[in-house]
């Protein structure tokens, strides 16, 4: 009887951790759907960035207010989940605060967990305001109704229970170790670690021991299952970008602002219009070995994999769209529903897959049916969106590629576009004048 509670702890572990690896296997797959791209050069400068922008949270304290409280909650969840390494080696040998031997390394390490503890609920409990409360404009956008909406409260609600439960297992336990409680007193010189906790134990006097002990181990199991919930939570949530914020600034584009790719099948066709010696009727190698590539993109599996990547790295905290000058004007295009949209997609050929063995064409794509033509087109290039982006996710790149589909698959520019292309073509320059015409504005009086 007395293994009971390890092997049902052994049980809910594997199956959480199983269910988590199940979801990550499933993510890599999704991921994969993309088209391949080299982004393994410059290393160095790839490992910088990552340290600052990821791990340093640089480009997060540009806004100082959200920046500073967010860099709370995440040295609060990696730091105190240091702790949950205890709780799986208790939970599989029914041992109890089994690091307690490093003494006052631990009273240290447990002490730092509280303080951080309570700045995140703290921290949690502003970014609720600031979405409910005070109503911050960039999250009233239309594509944060619903779900997004939903996910973002259900999240912060999330982490004060698992932050409460915490300080409640500590404040139960410490009462237990002054009370001399078996299994609870070879831990009575940590009386001094709880800071924070020592201020809740008061309200568990007179409790019975007994009491005490249901009330604490209750607080642990609620603890580790929560986190076990939450693990596997994230493959559903925005938070996906806790995993993924670190690949997602390693592969970020390190080209100049405002450089953009030439596609090879472009660039073939023009060197071969430039070679005197090329037969012009000849068919182009990509056809004689299938099916030409198509220009652009229409769907997820035409964009590359770090642009899917992106998209499940986005956090929705709208700095993109609060920058984009396009919506500020008050146009459709908002760069944060590009990446939901683009993920949403991806999660219906997922869906398709799963069901399928393989895609099935369903008779929708990323464009027209999540993404408009109307939006496409709102965007003015700046390249403000990317600058803004915490963790440097590019929704300029998916526009970029979609728009070349629009006008190197279906000829579908805006009229004033094509009217400039035509011109350039005929005339040399974007303007309705002939070449030999082009400077008579001079004579002009």
């Amino acid at each position: 009887m007395q293994y009971i509670p390890n092997i049902l702890f052994l049980i809910i572990l594997f199956l959480g951790v199983g269910f988590f690896i199940k979801n990550v296997k499933k993510l890599f797959r999704n991921i994969n759907l993309g088209k391949d791209i080299n982004r393994s050069d410059q290393k160095p400068l790839r490992w910088r960035n990552m340290a600052k922008i990821a791990l340093g949270q640089y480009k997060m304290v540009k806004r100082p207010v959200s920046g500073i409280l967010h860099v709370v909650v995440y040295l609060g969840f990696i730091i105190i989940n240091i702790e949950v390494l205890e709780i799986i080696i208790d939970g599989l040998f029914g041992t109890h605060r089994v690091f307690s031997f490093l003494g006052s390394v631990y009273d240290f390490l447990i002490g730092s967990f509280e303080v951080l503890a309570l700045l995140v609920i703290v921290a949690i409990v502003i970014f609720w305001m600031r979405r409910n409360v005070i109503r911050i404009k960039r999250f009233l956008n239309p594509e944060m109704k619903g779900w997004p909406k939903m996910d973002g409260n259900l999240i912060l609600y999330f982490e004060i229970v698992l932050m409460t439960l915490f300080l409640m297992m500590n404040a139960t336990d410490l009462q237990l170790q002054m009370m001399g409680a078996t299994h609870y007193a070879s831990e009575a010189g940590l009386v001094g670690a709880f800071p924070i906790s020592q201020y809740i134990a008061p309200l568990f006097e007179g409790v019975s021991e007994s009491t005490l002990v249901l009330i604490e181990r209750a607080a642990w199991w609620m603890h580790i299952i929560g986190i076990l919930i939450f693990l596997n939570y994230l493959y559903y949530s925005k938070h996906l970008h806790i995993l993924l914020a670190f690949p997602n600034t390693w592969y970020a584009k390190l080209q100049p602002k405002g450089e953009f790719d030439n596609l090879d099948s472009v660039t073939k066709e023009v060197m071969l219009m430039m070679d005197p010696n090329a037969d012009p009727f000849a068919a182009p190698a990509e056809e004689e070995e299938g099916e030409p590539e198509k220009f652009g993109a229409s769907d997820v599996m035409d964009l590359n994999w770090v642009q899917l990547m992106n998209s499940y790295s986005c956090t929705e905290c709208g700095r993109c769209t609060s920058e984009c000058p396009a919506n500020q004007t008050g146009k459709k295009l908002s760069p944060r529903k590009i990446m939901m949209d683009t993920r949403d997609r991806l999660e219906v050929v997922s869906k398709n897959i799963d069901a399928n063995g393989e895609f099935v064409p369903d008779g929708k794509q990323l464009l027209d049916d999540h993404i408009s033509k109307e939006e496409l087109w709102a965007c003015t290039t700046c390249n403000a969106c990317t600058e803004a982006c915490p963790i440097g996710i590019d929704p300029l790149s998916i526009i970029m590629d979609m728009r070349r589909y629009m006008v190197m698959e279906e000829s579908a520019a805006p009229s004033d576009l094509n009217n400039a292309m035509t011109n350039i073509e005929n005339n040399g320059a974007p303007w309705p004048f002939n070449q030999m015409d082009r400077a008579n504005w001079i004579h002009e009086n």
